[in-house]
């Protein structure tokens, strides 16, 4: 297990906070004087460098160290959490540089925990953004490059930030030759070049090193101000092929004027504050945004991971949870002219409660949301407190709603995946999710930060007031009137909680997409029995298609053989071919080397089907469906249209063994259909943002 190494003395920190990059050290000014917009440039080699530091070797005590007071030197441990061993004592210098080369490696460069070992040059630097250019003395081929413990591997282009691949990495490593680039915004007060080997007994090593810094971003003149969201799944936006899954980031910009403001997701599943570094994603946001712009920081889940003493893991103690805050996040933020506010993670939801146990927070062992709101209150940060907002939020609404938005799938409720493979027979890892969830969720947790910014801008915080402004007036009265339903409008009145709330996702969707109504009381009524026309006509909606190619099914209470017959037909209209939802997620899509693998989404799982787990053989009662609608029925269960839902449950990866043709469809079984069939119609890839039809009115 790596140690951590101390943080700078306050004096240090006060000099650097003071603009004086390199005033520590005379030899270090004098460098800054002569080079061109104050790069510093070192030279390893025998060869005249103007304006260069010479780094020189002493005959006997060999590599220079690092020297706080001269600002420069070799380390035997790197920047990175937890602290990564490197090599003094094995360099060598000659005339082409400083050059190592190692006997043994740990570990294997492609898994998450590894160390070539090699060499490590730490540089003195205040936090703020640098251009750094390395010249190796090694080929690319031999020679890993990076940066104060970031993941060389992901450095590369080709990587987006989001999944519907909206935000492409514009901050890439690059090579030429043997000379590597890259801009790095810094947190520290020092900047550490980390040159491996790939190869044992192949020597690599460093002949140039350069450090330019780049000045923060001002907003271009008529270009809107941005707020970033970054966080991990729970804040993700995500594409069709995930839903219903959904995070909070997905659905906030919905609560503020677009006209006015850019709102920007740089979220992912499975990131953590250690990861979103080492990848480069707090990287690329930092140096893409502008001056005066905002970035909410959301993590905790992942960080809950125990595997802390990995080179690349995602876990932290309590200890490196704060200096990832502290020392490398929020520095770098303020440094490029951002505004920060942290974010307390929601608590996970048990998903399998005892009859009335209160729902409490999960974070017991790793208490991250209270060590946040204290690292807040210490840095002047805003905290926007969504884990207490969570908890009282879940035993407001009651077990039975909360399950119903949490992911807890089954058969036949979306034809969407997972890393596990596809949702169409129910969870594939059998399993009621309780961190992550459904739309209907998101929404709450969107509209509980909102509160938590208005009520913070209220008490005088200048960060959350200058976000607050940019909301919606509805998203205002809401918040000043407790009273929502000129937002969400789509949140029928019986449907919020108790028994009701069983297809509360898919009820607001049809709802939000103007496909189904509530009644004149604003109720949905989820347990009447759903009319063929209107089941006919949401249909044609959602799917896009003409209700002319639906005709001849009559006005009479819907059955489930007639239904299955719709959908059947209304597939037919809709489809010249399968849709990828049947035919790319029938087992693991993307394995480590392929396009778009992203090891911390990797369960290990080789993916569940898509198509029914019975037969239609299989099934105890296809012959009592009527002759009329049999052949059609049968089409649409084996192309997993409709499932035989007797028996079927949530959490389980489970079909029944009754189809039960002749009985009548209630309109949250039918919603539940229509959900299914209007993410079924949709680009898998596309970003499952859909905005309410409804106009923005003001109760």
């Amino acid at each position: 297990m790596y140690s951590l190494l101390p943080s700078a003395g306050s004096a240090a920190m006060a000099l650097l906070g003071a603009g004086l990059l390199w005033l520590a050290n005379p030899t270090l000014a004098a460098a800054q004087r002569n080079s061109a917009a104050g790069e510093l440039h070192f030279n390893f080699t025998s060869q005249p460098a103007p304006g260069a530091v010479r780094v020189a070797w002493d005959g006997q005590g060999g590599a220079p160290l690092y020297d706080a007071a001269a600002g420069y030197g070799f380390v035997d441990r790197t920047a990175a959490l937890p602290a990564r061993a490197v090599h003094t004592a094995e360099i060598r210098s000659d005339a082409g540089g400083a050059r190592i080369s190692e006997p043994r490696f740990e570990g294997d460069a492609s898994s998450d925990h590894y160390n070539n070992y090699g060499m490590t040059f730490r540089v003195k630097a205040a936090p703020g953004a640098y251009a750094i250019r390395v010249r190796t003395t090694s080929d690319a081929a031999d020679t890993i490059v990076s940066v104060s413990g970031m993941q060389a591997s992901r450095l590369n282009p080709g990587v987006f930030w989001d999944a519907a691949g909206l935000l492409p990495n514009r901050t890439t490593a690059a090579w030429r030759g043997q000379e590597w680039s890259f801009r790095y915004v810094n947190g520290r007060s020092y900047i550490d070049i980390e040159i491996e080997p790939r190869k044992l007994n192949v020597p690599v090593g460093v002949a140039e090193i350069s450090i330019t810094p780049i000045a923060a971003q001002t907003r271009p003149a008529g270009a809107l101000p941005a707020i970033y969201t970054l966080g991990d799944s729970t804040v993700k936006s995500y594409t069709f092929d995930e839903a219903p899954m959904s995070g909070w980031g997905q659905v906030f910009d919905r609560l503020f004027d677009l006209q006015r403001v850019r709102v920007v997701n740089y979220s992912m599943g499975g990131r953590s504050f250690r990861s979103a570094y080492a990848e480069g994603r707090l990287n690329d946001l930092l140096l893409q945004a502008h001056a005066g712009d905002y970035l909410l920081i959301q993590f905790g889940h992942n960080d809950e991971s125990t595997d802390e003493t990995r080179r690349f893991g995602r876990g932290a103690t309590e200890a490196m949870y704060e200096s990832m805050i502290r020392e490398v996040y929020l520095p770098a933020i303020r440094a490029r002219g951002l505004v920060p506010l942290l974010v307390t993670p929601m608590s996970r939801v048990n998903g399998a409660p005892k009859p009335g146990e209160p729902f409490v927070n999960s974070f017991q062992k790793r208490r991250f949301p209270e060590l946040m709101k204290t690292i807040g209150a210490a840095e002047g940060v805003p905290v926007l407190d969504l884990n207490s907002r969570s908890v009282a939020y879940y035993n407001e609404a009651g077990a039975a709603a909360i399950g119903a938005m949490i992911m807890s799938i089954e058969a036949g409720e979306t034809p969407g995946k997972t890393n596990d493979g596809s949702y169409a027979n129910g969870h594939p890892a059998n399993k009621i999710d309780g961190t992550h969830f459904k739309e209907s969720l998101s929404k709450q947790y969107a509209r509980m930060v909102a509160a938590e910014l208005a009520g913070l801008a209220k008490a005088g915080d200048r960060a959350a007031a200058g976000i607050a402004a940019y909301l919606r007036p509805a998203v205002q009265a809401a918040i000043d009137h407790g009273d929502w339903t000129g937002v969400y409008p789509e949140i029928a009145r019986d449907i919020a909680s108790g028994e009701n709330a069983y297809y509360r996702n898919q009820i607001e969707k049809l709802l939000q997409l103007g496909a189904l109504h509530t009644d004149a009381d604003g109720n949905f009524r989820p347990a009447d029995t759903m009319s063929t026309r209107e089941f006919i006509h949401a249909l044609c909606m959602v799917m896009r298609t003409p209700c002319s190619a639906l005709a001849g099914y009559g006005e009479s209470p819907l059955r489930r053989e007639v239904m299955g017959a719709i959908l059947h037909d209304a597939y037919r209209e809709k489809f010249r071919a399968k849709p990828a939802y049947m035919t790319d997620y029938n087992g693991k899509t993307v394995v480590p080397g392929a396009p778009g693998y992203d090891p911390n989404l990797d369960s290990g799982a080789q993916g569940a089907m898509y198509y029914p787990l019975l037969r239609w053989e299989q099934l105890a009662d296809t012959a009592a469906a009527d002759p009329a609608y049999a052949d059609k029925l049968r089409a649409a269960y084996e192309l997993g249209l409709i499932r035989a839902e007797s028996g079927i449950a949530r959490g389980r990866m489970v079909n029944g063994r009754a189809l039960e043709p002749a009985a009548p469809v209630n309109r949250g079984k039918a919603a539940k259909a229509l959900y299914f069939m209007w993410v079924l119609a949709q680009p898998p890839k596309a970003e499952n943002d859909v905005l309410p039809v409804q106009q923005d009115t003001v109760q």
